[in-house]
C-alpha cells in the first residue's frame, strides 16, 4: 500500500480513528508501505514542521521503521499531470510498485479516471476493506 502524508500526520496527531489504526499496523509490520525517496522526503519535511511539535527522534524512528519494513519503489512518471503536483509521487509509486491501494484523506486530489481503475481509499474505507479481508495482509 501507499500512504499519503496526511494520513500519517492524522495518525500521529490523534491516537483514535482509522489513521491511527493504520499507523499502528505499519509500525507493527502488519502493513508494508511502498515508497520512494520523494515520499520519504515529504514525510520528513511535513513531520518536522514546528506546528506539529513531533519529537525529532520519534520521527526518525518512524521513518526508519518505514524504510526497514517497507518496499522501496523506482517510480515511473505519470503520463498525465495531476492538479496537485505534490500528489504525483504517491500515484506514481502506486502504479509502479503494483501496490494494492493508496490511502489518502484527500480523495478529491485524484482524478475520477484514476479512482475507477485503481484502489484509492480513505482511511476508513481502507479499514473496512482490511477487516473484510479484501486486501492482502
Amino acid at each position: 500500500m501507499v500512504l499519503d502524508t496526511n494520513v500519517l500526520v492524522s495518525g500521529l496527531l490523534s491516537p483514535f480513528g482509522a489513521p491511527a489504526e493504520i499507523l499502528r499496523m505499519v509500525v507493527n509490520e502488519e502493513l508494508r508501505l511502498c515508497y520512494d525517496a520523494r515520499i520519504l522526503d515529504e514525510y520528513l519535511e511535513v513531520l518536522a514542521r514546528p506546528k506539529f511539535e513531533f519529537e525529532k527522534d520519534d520521527v526518525e524512528a518512524l521513518l526508519n521503521q518505514i524504510k526497514l519494513s517497507g518496499q522501496p519503489v523506482y517510480a515511473l512518471p505519470l503520463g498525465k499531470r495531476l492538479v496537485h503536483k505534490a500528489d504525483e509521487p504517491f500515484l506514481e509509486v502506486l502504479l509502479s510498485g503494483e501496490a494494492e491501494c493508496l490511502v489518502t484523506g484527500n480523495l478529491k486530489h485524484f482524478p475520477q479516471d484514476h479512482k475507477s481503475k485503481l484502489r484509492i481509499l480513505s482511511p476508513s474505507d481502507f479499514m473496512t476493506f482490511w477487516r473484510k479481508g479484501r486486501l492482502s495482509r
